[in-house]
């Protein structure tokens, strides 16, 4: 009788335990609000597509609280778990296709309140053009970051501890990049006229 007891307080102590280590509702929809502008936005930005994008971010937050009990404050910010978990998401969509990513910055110009006319349409989707030539010509880890901090709205400690680097060097890589996009921007336009 007394085994069946102690058995009962474990079972009672172990319970209570899963029930912190898993997420609730609430607190998954705050997360939720919290984090699916920049989720979406940074998937977006690295596959340039809309509809796959809403589904890898919902398989993102499908993960998140399938491996809820595995997150660890000690470890990473919340942010930073989450962020990786996108990261990988994305890696393996790109892995899933065998193509050479590009990413979209439709998603950054989709804040306009005013509806642009024909003829700056026009304007913007032949800058638009020549941003995606010159972001292509970027290293895929030149593009990662640029995704991360641009798109996601990453800070640069966030995106070093999700590369495993120092923050300092994503400050570089974030420099060299847009000093070589602004180089690759400046020669394109110097060669159409």
């Amino acid at each position: 009788m007394e085994s069946v007891r102690v058995n009962m307080e474990i079972y009672h102590n172990r319970k209570e335990e899963l029930c912190e280590e898993v997420l609730s509702a609430e607190q998954f929809s705050q997360m939720y609000e919290q984090y699916f502008d920049r989720v979406y936005k940074y998937i977006c930005y690295r596959i340039q597509n809309q509809h796959e994008a809403e589904d890898i971010c919902s398989q993102v937050f499908e993960t998140v609280i399938s491996k809820y009990r595995s997150f660890s404050e000690d470890k990473a910010k919340f942010d930073v778990w989450l962020f990786a978990i996108a990261r990988n998401a994305v890696t393996d969509y790109f892995r899933a296709r065998k193509k050479r990513f590009h990413f979209s910055l439709d998603s950054i110009t989709n804040f306009v309140l005013l509806k642009p006319s024909p003829e700056e349409l026009a304007i913007r989707d032949d800058d638009h053009q020549a941003l995606f030539q010159a972001l292509a010509k970027l290293r895929d880890k030149e593009r990662n970051i640029i995704a991360m901090k641009f798109a996601a709205g990453l800070k640069n400690s966030e995106i070093a501890q999700l590369m495993g680097v120092s923050e300092s060097n994503i400050g570089v890589v974030v420099y060299r990049s847009l000093k070589k996009l602004q180089k690759i921007l400046k020669a394109g336009r110097f060669a159409d006229e």
